[in-house]
């Protein structure tokens, strides 16, 4: 079996929200309580458990700054 990981490089995030919007199963959230060096709330994982791997958010993200891949159990 295999988990599903979700990789976000906060210092590349600019806030945007599309990864939220695209996401199924409400896996990312911003980060309200840090801003990066850009000045913005960055997405974050919040429910990585519930993530089916569908990549939509790695494809939205406009900075390249998430990466879905599956780790062997």
């Amino acid at each position: 079996m295999s988990k599903v990981i979700v990789k976000i490089k906060g210092e590349r995030c600019k806030g945007c929200e599309l990864c939220i919007t695209v996401c199924p199963k409400n896996v990312l959230g911003l980060d309200e309580t840090e801003v990066n060096a850009l000045g913005y709330h960055a997405a974050t994982v919040i429910n990585e458990e519930a993530c089916i791997g569908c990549i939509g958010c790695g494809l939205m993200c406009p900075e390249g700054a998430i990466s879905v891949y599956k780790e062997e159990e």
